[in-house]
């Protein structure tokens, strides 16, 4: 049932924070330390699980899905909006430390995209190259390109 994967993704949310406010603690921070990060992790490892060994039915999955569809872009603008706030009362050396880490991931893009390419150069495995692979089973297209 769906409501299980809503059952589930609460959970994960109530463990979460409570690990992040005991880290909080453990740190001496007054504030809930990667709380939200914990519970994404804790859901994504357990669905997986649940997954492999065939005990996470689909409607369930569904309700997962459907929640941290919504859940994921609120908790992202949230933390987003925290960090410009603090960004602004940290004056310029957090602005600095921003433009800095953008830069540096403006740089590392062109490296990133070469990572894993055959020759290392703007070519790489292209769709065109996987359709014209041979088939197997002695299937032959037809006229309407079906197999």
């Amino acid at each position: 049932m769906v409501i299980y994967g809503v059952a589930l993704l609460a959970g994960c949310m109530i463990a979460g924070v409570f690990v992040g406010d005991i880290l909080g603690e453990i740190l001496h921070v007054q504030a809930n330390v990667g709380g939200v990060g914990i519970a994404m992790l804790l859901l994504v490892l357990i669905t997986d699980r649940l997954r492999n060994t065939g005990r996470l039915p689909k409607p369930t999955a569904q309700g997962v899905a459907f929640w941290s569809a919504i859940y994921i872009p609120i908790v992202v603008a949230m933390a987003a909006k925290q960090n410009v706030i603090a960004a602004i009362r940290g004056g310029p050396a957090a602005f600095a430390a921003g433009a800095l880490a953008v830069l540096v991931c403006l740089v590392l893009v062109p490296v990133i995209s070469r990572i894993g390419r055959e020759d290392g150069g703007a070519g790489g495995t292209r769709v065109a190259d996987i359709g014209d692979a041979p088939e197997t089973g002695g299937h032959q297209r037809g006229a309407g390109g079906h197999p």
